[in-house]
């Protein structure tokens, strides 16, 4: 058994965790409420851009952009996966890359090429071990990213992809739905003309009028709308890591108390059966005399 002066040091480290523990829950809550703020305002303008992109695939323009097509083969594709620069938000990353890994796995055993994007530490970290082609990646990109840093990577995947390098483009990211839930998806995004979701239905198919053309449009459109996608998809996934470490680190203040509790019944058992040990001795010395 541990003597006494053992486990009152035992004691002090754990109480010096939960101190750390209890503080970076503190902060994760400061930062998980605007994080959610900024999150939810960048979901009505990234909704209608989606909306606008889906009609722009069921209506019929005088100009098709590549964007629109969809490819008669898949040879290649692109991925661009979303995640944190830092750790102890529980399984939030975890869940993101395994999902990651089973696309990968699946694309290159039917023969498919990968080209990934990575937006986070974590993710670049774990392609870079996996040995995937990498073509672009950011880093640090903080808690309020600005979309400069953004763009620069999402460029380079949507070039490929109008160089015909890539067939189809797809994002893995971590979608925040409440405090306690965050769900990882996986979404294609490019062509848009195969999004997989129903448009609305209609009489009478979908139109538009351009100025000054529809080539300057929708060139311009569509880029925006790519950028407001990956853009959204940062958002989601910077509230879901506030969420997730506030609830990690939560759970680890309460393991670190339970922890506490069982040391200190420890000790006072060993601390106990010191003192009866000591008065044993004492009557027993007595008892000899």
């Amino acid at each position: 058994m541990a003597s006494s002066k053992e486990i009152r040091n035992k004691i002090k480290s754990v109480q010096g965790t939960r101190k750390i523990t209890k503080a970076m829950e503190m902060v994760a809550a400061s930062k998980m409420k605007k994080a959610q703020e900024r999150m939810r305002a960048t979901r009505p303008y990234v909704g209608r851009m989606v909306a606008i992109a889906r009609h722009l695939a069921t209506a019929n323009p005088e100009y098709r952009h590549p964007f629109l097509i969809k490819r008669p083969a898949v040879k290649s594709v692109g991925l661009i996966v979303v995640t944190t620069d830092k750790g102890l938000c529980g399984g939030l990353n975890t869940n993101a890359l395994r999902i990651a890994l089973s696309a990968i796995k699946a694309w290159q055993a039917e023969g498919t090429g990968v080209r990934v994007t990575t937006l986070g530490t974590k993710g670049l970290s774990f392609m870079q071990r996996l040995g995937v082609e990498i073509v672009s990646s950011v880093t640090n990109l903080g808690d309020r990213p600005h979309p400069d840093r953004v763009i620069g990577p999402v460029k380079v995947q949507l070039d490929l992809f109008l160089d015909n390098q890539i067939d189809e483009l797809h994002i893995i990211a971590t979608r925040f739905v409440n405090t306690m839930r965050q769900t990882p998806l996986a979404v294609k995004i490019l062509p848009i003309a195969d999004l997989g979701v129903e448009t609305e239905r209609r009489e009478y198919p979908w139109d538009y009028i351009y100025e000054p053309d529809a080539k300057s449009v929708l060139d311009e459109l569509l880029r925006r709308y790519m950028e407001a996608v990956v853009y959204q998809a940062i958002h989601e996934n910077m509230a879901s890591e506030q969420s997730a470490r506030m609830v990690a680190m939560k759970a680890a203040s309460d393991n670190a108390a339970t922890i506490i509790d069982e040391l200190q019944l420890i000790y006072n058992k060993t601390r106990q059966a010191a003192i009866t040990k000591e008065l044993a001795e004492i009557v027993g010395g007595a008892a000899a005399v």
